[in-house]
């Protein structure tokens, strides 16, 4: 259950919103970088001192994928440079975070700087950003005294009775957990393969890609993220040329392909990129095209890794 107690916090004061609600006044709507962005952070420092709350867990954490929308410039790293090592050790789905690197998470998503996820305590405590400066907040208690400070730091706190980025836990489209079961498929297909890849989705949007046999399966699944969607493809072909005659036109598609030194990248491309690819790509062993279309979308598994207990809690 959602927490009882639900504010949306925001710089937008209600006296300036027309009858459907939408804000007409002279706020921008990207942060100010500044005092206003602090208010946000003290506000709900507030809401989770009443709350009791000195700690979170990061779900559904996500990054920038090859489109970004936020209203400002992308950073390097996300913006989680100086948070989380720069393969984004500890920024997982599950990760639990003091409320300080809570409330540094929560600036980079009012910067738009290229990382979201929400924030939660199980029932009792809950942050969520949205577009343009609005926040969610949601609490097992009424936090009057945090509904005033915020209130005296200029925002608006204004209740709701549920956050629109509350997560839809029923609509979670991978429900298989990636348990002993799914690995003994793997070893079958692998039987009769020799050979396959794993992407593994570590937070959505980032994937690293492993090229699997008998030999190193064990030592691949060791490494994998807490949580990870793991998505089973046929192996690369090594006739790297074959599979870059056959790229569609007009169509982006992700193109794998494993350098010599047996690292394996990936990249959003379509037919504009073709030939800096041929170009970037002209001494790989092997490669593969997959398409991002969903109705084209046929991995030979899925399935997310579930918890030490084997609950599966991700939410892909």
């Amino acid at each position: 259950m959602p927490p009882a107690f639900v504010h949306r916090i925001t710089k937008y004061d209600p006296v300036d919103r027309d009858e459907h609600g939408h804000y007409t006044g002279a706020q921008d709507t990207i942060s100010d970088h500044g005092p206003v962005e602090a208010a946000y952070l003290t506000a709900i420092a507030a809401f989770a001192e009443a709350s009791d709350i000195d700690r979170l867990e990061i779900r559904d954490p996500a990054v920038t994928g090859f489109v970004h929308f936020g209203g400002e410039p992308l950073v390097a790293g996300h913006g989680l440079g100086g948070l989380f090592p720069p393969d984004l050790t500890g920024y997982h789905d599950g990760a639990e975070v003091s409320l300080p690197i809570a409330l540094e998470l929560i600036r980079v998503m009012l910067r738009d700087q290229g990382a979201w996820c929400r924030l939660e305590m199980g029932d009792l405590f809950t942050v969520h950003v949205g577009w343009d400066q609005y926040v969610y907040v949601g609490s097992d208690r009424p936090c009057a005294d945090a509904v005033a400070r915020t209130r005296e730091l200029g925002l608006f706190p204004e209740p709701l009775t549920a956050s629109p980025y509350a997560a839809e836990v029923d609509e979670a489209e991978v429900t298989e957990p990636a348990d002993e079961h799914f690995w003994t498929r793997v070893h079958t297909a692998l039987a009769s393969r020799h050979a396959l890849l794993i992407e593994e989705s570590y937070v959505r949007n980032a994937a690293r890609w492993h090229r699997i046999t008998p030999e190193n399966l064990d030592t691949v699944r060791a490494g994998l993220g807490p949580r990870a969607l793991l998505t089973v493809w046929p192996d690369l072909t090594p006739d790297v040329g074959a599979v870059l005659a056959a790229l569609p036109q007009e169509e982006s598609i992700e193109f794998v392909w494993e350098a010599q030194d047996g690292t394996i990248s990936h990249a959003i491309v379509d037919d504009t990129d073709y030939q800096a690819l041929r170009a970037h790509v002209a001494d790989a062993r092997a490669a593969c095209a997959l398409p991002l279309s969903l109705a084209e979308h046929h991995p030979l598994l899925c399935a997310a890794l579930p918890d030490s207990d084997g609950v599966l809690r991700a939410r892909w």
